[in-house]
């Protein structure tokens, strides 16, 4: 009887080994918990992950563990640190679930994709610390915002993923040729807006629309649409562009003539090469004018008279 217990015991301590070996090989051949740390890829298109086994507990030390991970360059360089020398962390706080990042001023030189793969590659990395649910960034104690004085908000690592189940690496950069407005208001500008990012699950011609309710980014260029205007739908069919605007586009706070506005949809849109004439609508509505002296239920197309001379793009 002592042996069969013998026996019975021995057999349970080799499983136990056995299990234990397994895990370790699970990690590379060492104990510890295994994490993903984030990078961004060399080419700045997409983040990347690797494997990174620790056998801290404590969420104070594995948190600079990780930030460490996150600003340790590579020993063959095939992927980007978010933290190696841009920006710096000058603090963070661990409430409620919610850790918060506060970044030096050197943050606000980051922008476009680059942006929003650092971004995404800290807050996955981050989202693994037990206890930590949401993630938010700071700016010198400053809520993060966006280019157009947004703030970013809280962000989870689901943030990254977008509806359709593609992840941040959707994101593209494209080259916009855009006309706005001169200083007087009766003349268009071009303005060439390179590297724009942009989610590809949008079209360009939405993304097109969407820049010009924004607004130019060059000197000497002006708004034309309202910037409250809400963009309802862009579609295109057999070369013609439908863009269905609300109610706020037919309000004109700017001083702009109302064939500027116009064109400046048009021209802007006809330099897709799958557009060449542009349909305007309100609430799906056609049956009306623009500021009473252009009628929308008319197919736009290109118009080059109205541009300044020589335009004035950077």
């Amino acid at each position: 009887m002592k042996r069969t217990r013998l026996g019975f015991s021995c057999m349970v301590l080799m499983m136990g080994l056995c299990l234990c070996t397994a895990c370790a090989n699970r990690n590379g051949g060492q104990e510890g918990t295994a994490y993903q740390i984030y990078y961004v890829s060399n080419d700045e298109t997409k983040i990347v992950e690797r494997e990174y086994v620790s056998q801290t507990t404590d969420t104070e030390l594995l948190f600079e563990e990780m930030m460490g991970q996150l600003a340790t360059i590579p020993e063959k360089i095939d992927y980007e640190t978010p933290l190696a020398t841009e920006i710096a962390v000058r603090g963070h706080t661990l409430e409620n679930g919610l850790l918060t990042l506060d970044f030096d001023e050197s943050y606000k030189n980051l922008y476009g994709i680059r942006e929003i793969l650092v971004r995404a590659s800290i807050v996955r990395t981050m989202a693994q610390l037990p206890g930590v649910e949401r993630v938010a960034f700071t700016v010198g104690g400053e809520q993060l915002t966006d280019r157009m004085g947004t703030a970013v908000g809280i962000m989870t690592a689901d943030t990254f993923i977008e509806n359709a189940g593609n992840e941040i690496n959707a994101y593209e950069k494209v080259n916009l040729r855009l006309y706005f407005a001169n200083e007087t208001g009766d003349r268009l500008v071009e303005e060439n807006r390179r590297n724009v990012v942009y989610n590809s699950n949008i079209s360009l011609e939405k993304l097109v629309v969407e820049k010009l309710v924004e607004g130019p980014m060059i000197e000497g260029a002006y708004p034309t649409i309202n910037p409250t205007t809400r963009i309802i739908s862009v579609t295109v069919q057999d070369g013609t562009c439908y863009v269905n605007l609300n109610n706020d586009f037919l309000s004109q706070p700017y001083n702009v003539a109302s064939d500027v506005t116009i064109y400046s949809i048009t021209n802007s849109l006809a330099e897709l090469p799958n557009v060449n004439r542009v349909q305007i609508s309100i609430n799906g509505e056609t049956n009306l004018s623009y500021r009473e002296n252009m009628s929308l239920n008319t197919l736009f197309e290109r118009n080059l008279d109205i541009l300044v001379s020589g335009g004035n793009g950077q």
